[in-house]
């Protein structure tokens, strides 16, 4: 793999991350368009790892609340907010260890990977007929997120898309399930790259600056996609994003089927 490929994957996974269109499916496509096979999972770990970043440094205040208040300090909300996020992230967190391979399979084929990301522009079409509610987020439907989430390791569904998705049908107020949703894929991304962690230290001779390129340009063009997220939530615009993924879809089916 190349520096000029890596940043290629890097400027897909920053763009792709966070906006409801699904950056792993995404990078599937691309790399069969490239003819770029890195190694095992290694490369799109580390590219997640830079839009982790992105999720620490746009949220950073938020995160120092919710570190201290699992020390004992912050407020009440500030822990109920940990245990909403500790149930949201259960769903995804049992299936990766259950069907981990089965997962990693799917990473390899960029058809279904095509039809998953027609799914997603229908959940996120559905939006567009919800009403959006001024509900608080609870354990119900931090769970509910937390299995939109789930679905959502398959390569070609949106993590962004089915969580924000799941929190506007269960009528949460849109601002606090952008937030949450963006809050919710700390521990699950973090998890992922925990549980593959062997992988990334053991990167193939020579391909350290390739890795490091590609994470710099997700980390920067993630950070710039969580403004663009928020701001379309907020303005009810989210629908606005199915008809890319519909046209993503069908342009990978008419390329790869």
């Amino acid at each position: 793999m190349s520096y000029f490929e890596a940043i290629v994957l890097g400027i897909v996974q920053g763009l792709t991350e966070f906006l409801p269109v699904s950056s792993s499916g995404h990078l599937v496509l691309v790399q069969e368009l490239l003819g770029v096979n890195p190694p095992g999972i290694s490369f799109e770990l580390v590219l997640h790892l830079g839009t982790l970043i992105a999720v620490f440094v746009y949220f950073r205040a938020e995160v120092k609340r919710l570190i201290r208040a699992a020390f004992g300090g912050g407020t009440g909300e500030d822990r109920k907010m940990i245990l909403w996020l500790i149930i949201g992230t259960i769903p995804a967190g049992v299936l990766g260890i259950l069907f981990k391979d089965f997962f990693e399979e799917a990473f390899a084929s960029p058809v279904s990977t095509s039809w998953e990301l027609i799914i997603t522009g229908g959940i996120l079409l559905a939006t567009r007929f919800v009403r959006h509610g001024d509900r608080p987020i609870t354990a119900l439907s931090s769970f509910i997120m937390g299995c939109g989430q789930a679905i959502a390791i398959m390569p070609g569904i949106s993590r962004s898309g089915t969580t924000i998705a799941a929190g506007l049908f269960a009528r949460i107020k849109p601002a606090q399930v952008a937030e949450f949703s963006f809050l919710l894929s700390i521990p699950a991304v973090a998890g992922a790259i925990l549980l593959d962690a062997d992988e990334i230290v053991h990167v193939s001779d020579g391909m350290g600056g390739q890795y490091l390129a590609g994470a710099l340009v997700s980390f920067g063009l993630g950070l710039l996609s969580v403004y663009v997220v928020l701001a379309t939530v907020k303005r009810g615009k989210f629908d606005y994003f199915a008809y890319y993924c519909f046209a993503a879809g069908a342009l990978g089916l008419y390329l790869f089927a």
